[in-house]
């Protein structure tokens, strides 16, 4: 039997906003807000589908541009909510693949908290990431890429 070697991560982000925690609930939980800043710069997305509700599953697949560090590769996300309080958490428990291979296993919280100017997002990402995948360090730049596009939508919500 061959040893898989598995690297374990976890790295938090945080972003400021001045919309209230309704807002950026929103953002997270709307499929047609959450579609246009999840997975943005990614390039063309060809399927996306969201149950959002504890137990609902997210679905999405992409097809990487020459941009990336995996061009034309396809990129298929699976998750599932595994708890889910407005306004103030969402969970997600997710799997990555490139072109039909497993690459990483994540749980993702986001959690909101009100603030005097807004709202603060604190998102945590916990990894397993398996051999010849993107990596935490890739990861936490394509989240940090992410984050910045909701940030982007939030505000001009």
């Amino acid at each position: 039997m061959t040893d898989q070697a598995v690297v374990h991560n976890t790295f938090v982000l945080e972003r400021s906003f001045t919309k209230p925690p309704e807002k950026v609930f929103a953002a997270l939980a709307d499929p047609g807000k959450r579609q246009r800043w999840y997975g943005a710069g990614l390039s063309e997305n060809t399927s996306y589908e969201l149950d959002f509700r504890t137990g609902g599953a997210e679905r999405a697949t992409w097809k990487m541009s020459d941009k990336t560090p995996f061009p034309g590769a396809t990129l298929a996300n699976e998750g599932v909510h595994l708890d889910i309080v407005p306004n103030r958490r969402v969970i997600v428990g997710s799997t990555m693949a490139i072109d039909g291979r497993h690459m990483s296993a994540s749980l993702c919280t986001f959690e909101l908290v009100q603030t005097v100017n807004g709202t603060d997002l604190i998102f945590t990402h916990q990894g397993a990431f398996l051999e010849n995948s993107d990596g935490p360090e890739m990861r936490k730049g394509g989240w940090n890429a992410l984050l910045d596009q909701l940030a982007k939508d939030v505000a001009a919500s």
